[in-house]
């Protein structure tokens, strides 16, 4: 998805999921917790095993398509029609966490296929406005782009 610097102003939503400062492209940001050793994603308030907060984690933002569903009903918050959802096993954090696809690579989606996150725009805030979300595009692979 092309980006502008008007476009790179709208608003990340949801706030707090993706991290955009690393210099290796934008990463999940999720929850550690540091007495039971368990990883979370998105980040929860207390952990579920013994309520400690959990600390602030990167996990990533590499991975490969475990499952995934192309949805064709019409869509919440202007996202295009159709839409790509799935389960993406990240590499860093060995998560399996559910995201939005990369719309335009709807015809080459693939369970084992590599992916990388993006921020961009796509869709709307809660409000009706234009935003950026995180979603998963397909990494390039060795020969072609993708």
């Amino acid at each position: 998805m092309p980006s502008d610097s008007k476009q790179d102003n709208l608003p990340l939503v949801p706030r707090g999921l993706a991290d955009e400062a690393g210099g290796n492209g934008p990463v999940l940001r999720g929850g550690h917790c540091p007495q039971c050793g368990r990883d979370f994603f998105p980040r929860p308030r207390y952990c579920p095993t013994c309520l400690r907060p959990p600390d602030g984690r990167s996990l990533g933002g590499d991975g490969v398509i475990y499952s995934y569903t192309v949805v064709r009903a019409r869509p919440p918050f202007g996202l295009p029609q159709p839409y790509a959802v799935g389960y993406i096993d990240l590499d860093q954090s060995g998560l399996r966490i559910f995201g939005l696809l990369n719309p335009a690579h709807i015809g080459q989606l693939a369970m084992g296929r590599r992916v990388r996150l993006e921020v961009g725009p796509l869709g709307q805030d809660g409000q009706g406005e234009p935003c950026r979300r995180p979603y998963f595009s397909l990494a390039p692979e060795e020969g072609h782009d993708a």
